[in-house]
């Protein structure tokens, strides 16, 4: 027997009558009387998690978006229970890269029914993400946009507020990947990535897997506008590696030091400033319903 909770963000909404209806396609399923959590907060979610995983649910559902699915492989990570994503969310990347649809009805039956799959997990400063973490350019656009725009004009507040921070002066950042030397240089950003897809459905990383036991690693040297715009123009058209301005490599254990206090992010959630980063993976780390025998 399945033991199922659900993590619930209450402000996120999928139209109709929001977790009502989320309730009535868990029962059409036979889940009648799941462990029922709401947070206010994507924040909020890793205690309710835990009492979830305490009174023994071996299913947890995820109401919400990346930052809530963030919260929730944070305390799931390591343990017997399945994670299974209604993708609420302004961005999705994590549900989207596994193709999970923006559907109640269809996700839960994928939660339910779907193939378990385990996969990868990074770990940058002690905190797990999914998706993908970063320095610089991505984590002033998220930290912006996070300022109450993303809630009045969802998606278009990253294209506003990475606008706006095109200017930006790049930050010197010395690499080691996998106890080796890579990079050392001037740095306007430093990504890695779990999955490929990650801004506006542009495959950043292209050969990204997200269960290879490994990170996609990229810095992006661009300086000022001009070069900028090059860069994002080629990731629209083309693989952003292909740029003179992005170099990528392939990472288990990344060591990232900054010549000065550096906004950085994971998930789409914005972490403050940090001087250096530690970053690393976590192979086969959480399981999680994907499509497949549904």
């Amino acid at each position: 027997m399945t033991s199922v909770a659900v993590i619930a963000n209450s402000r996120k909404t999928m139209g109709g009558d929001g977790l009502l209806d989320l309730r009535r396609a868990l029962e059409a399923e036979g889940v009648a009387d799941p462990l029922w959590f709401e947070v206010a907060k994507s924040k909020q979610a890793r205690t309710p998690v835990r009492e979830a995983l305490e009174e023994g649910a071996d299913l947890v559902f995820a109401w919400g978006g990346d930052g809530l699915v963030q919260r929730c492989v944070d305390v799931l990570a390591g343990s017997n229970a399945t994670l299974a994503i209604v993708p609420t969310g302004t961005a999705n990347l994590l549900a989207t890269n596994l193709g999970i649809p923006r559907d109640i009805e269809a996700a839960v039956r994928i939660g339910l029914h779907g193939e378990r799959r385990k996969l990868d997990l990074g770990k940058i400063n002690g905190e797990h993400f999914a998706v993908m973490a970063g320095a610089g350019f991505d984590a002033r656009m998220i930290g912006d946009a996070e300022d109450g725009l993303k809630d009045r004009i969802g998606r278009l507040s990253y294209v506003w507020t990475g606008s706006t921070n095109l200017a930006t002066k790049p930050f010197k950042a010395t690499i080691r990947v996998d106890g080796s030397h890579w990079f050392r240089g001037k740095a306007s950003c430093v990504l890695v990535g779990n999955v490929g897809g990650l801004f506006g459905g542009v495959d950043v990383f292209p050969d990204a897997q997200p269960d290879d036991g490994a990170l996609e690693l990229g810095v992006v040297t661009a300086d000022g506008v001009v070069q900028w715009l090059r860069t994002l123009a080629r990731a629209a058209v083309g693989t952003p590696a292909d740029s003179p301005f992005v170099q990528t490599t392939k990472a288990r254990k990344v060591s990232v030091k900054l010549s000065r206090k550096i906004a950085y992010e994971l998930d789409g959630g914005d972490r403050g400033k940090a001087k250096s980063l530690k970053i690393g993976v976590r192979p086969g780390a959480v399981e999680v319903s994907v499509p497949g025998a549904v």
